[in-house]
């Protein structure tokens, strides 16, 4: 899978970064026992996943503050 970029996000709707946050998160905790059992293999995939993560809250968070002073 690939990275997901700024601007995929921002052309997002509020639900399908909901979505899209949920779907991570379960993928995350999957490659976390996948790593306790010696299974995972592409390590680096983990740390794309948070940085995803962090991306989606990022642009919500904004679009939640343009909201706020609108």
């Amino acid at each position: 899978m690939e990275t997901m970029k700024i601007a995929d996000v921002r052309d997002m709707t509020p639900d399908q970064m909901d979505d899209e946050v949920v779907k991570l998160r379960k993928e995350a905790f999957n490659m976390r026992f996948q790593r306790a059992t010696g299974q995972l293999e592409n390590t680096a995939r983990l740390r794309e996943i948070r940085r995803t993560i962090a991306r989606i809250k990022t642009i919500q968070g904004e679009r939640r503050k343009a909201e706020a002073s609108a």
